[in-house]
This record gives C-alpha cells, sequence and structure tokens, in this order.
C-alpha cells in the first residue's frame, strides 16, 4: 500500500486555488470569492424547496445578516459580518440537516467550529462567536427558517411555530424568498459583504 493510499486526503482545492485543510484550516486559505461560491450552490432543506432554483445557504445567510439588522440597531460592523458568515464553514462541509447532525455528533461539529474560527480569523473578527451574539443571530437565523420553512419546504405554520417558534414582528414579505439562482445569490452575498466591509472600514 502506498503512503497515497494510507492517508485519506482532508483537504479540498478550491477556484481561488487556494487548497483548504479541513483538519487544520488556515485563515490564509480562506477567500470570501470561493465561500460565496461555495454557498451559492449548497441548497437549504437538502433541495426540498420550491422553485425553478434551489434556495441556497448564500441567500439564506444575506436574509438572516438583514433580519439580524433590524433585531440589534445598535450592532457593530463586526457583529453583522458575522452575523453574514454564520453558516460559512458550509461553502466547505455542506448544508447538513439538524436532524443529520445529531446523529454525527461531536467529530462533525469540531471540523465546523475550526473552519468557523478560520473564517472568522481570516476577516479579523473574533475566532468565537461571544454566547449573546450567538443567541442574538440564532434568533435571526430561526425567524429565517420559520418562513423557509413555510413559504418553500412545505411546513404548516402550526409545525413551523414547534420548530422555530413565532417570528414576531416579522412577515415573509418583508424579504427575498424566491430563490435565485446560484450566480444571483451568489453576487447578492458578495454585495452584502461588500457594504458591511465598507462600514467596518469607516467604523471608529
Amino acid at each position: 500500500m502506498t503512503a497515497r493510499e494510507k492517508t485519506p486526503r482532508a483537504w479540498q482545492r478550491m477556484l481561488s486555488g487556494r487548497r483548504l485543510d479541513l483538519l487544520e484550516p488556515s485563515p490564509l486559505d480562506v477567500e470570501i470569492d470561493d465561500i460565496a461560491h461555495g454557498l451559492a450552490r449548497v441548497a437549504r432543506w437538502n433541495g426540498q424547496t420550491r422553485g425553478e432554483h434551489a434556495f441556497s445557504v448564500a441567500q439564506h445567510s444575506v436574509i438572516v445578516w438583514q433580519i439580524f439588522c433590524k433585531l440589534n440597531t445598535k450592532a457593530t460592523p463586526d457583529e453583522e459580518l458575522i452575523a453574514l458568515l454564520h453558516d460559512g464553514p458550509e461553502y466547505v462541509v455542506g448544508d447538513m440537516i439538524s436532524p443529520f447532525k445529531a446523529v454525527l455528533g461531536g467529530d462533525y461539529k469540531l471540523v465546523e467550529a475550526r473552519l468557523q474560527e478560520a473564517i472568522h480569523l481570516r476577516y479579523t473578527l473574533q475566532p468565537v462567536t461571544p454566547p449573546a451574539l450567538k443567541k442574538a443571530i440564532k434568533r435571526a437565523d430561526s425567524i429565517s427558517a420559520y418562513f423557509e420553512a413555510t413559504e418553500l419546504a412545505g411546513f404548516e405554520h402550526q409545525e413551523a411555530r414547534e420548530f422555530f417558534g413565532t417570528p414576531k414582528g416579522f412577515s415573509a414579505d418583508m424579504f427575498n424568498f424566491k430563490p435565485l439562482s446560484a450566480g444571483n445569490a451568489q453576487e447578492a452575498f458578495l454585495l452584502s459583504f461588500e457594504k458591511i466591509e465598507r462600514k467596518r472600514k469607516n467604523h471608529v
């Protein structure tokens, strides 16, 4: 048996040319264009949504950021970027549905956490999201998930409330839940990132 056969490959080559190690990801190998490209091609709900296109993690991320900003009007630009990048690791590992994550357990969460930390460090953010901020982002995430479930994934409203709570003060028509093409979702994600980066540069 050769050395190549003995050692499983634990890295992925990105379109930017970067080679990202999943076990020991380096911030130097993280590029926003790779993140946007990947997330725009990862389907939420395992693709089980209505519409011509899959509802991508990139589009979901933009909506979660928008909801987060409405809920947290005094959020800093850094906090906004953490919200936009909350599902960043999925550009590498894909969007595992919650039941499957529960089956996989700790190893999956460890890989995801390492990737998230590398992404944060690449953009000079806190390596680990503070608990209060994580809770605030989770609330925005749950609101988005409620509308995704009822508008796109075939859930009844009562069923969605059991899983995601009641999105008080929000309605589906406040955001664009019509699934975008991969190219348009990628562009929307990058435009959101660039908008936040401009805020960060001007933030005192």
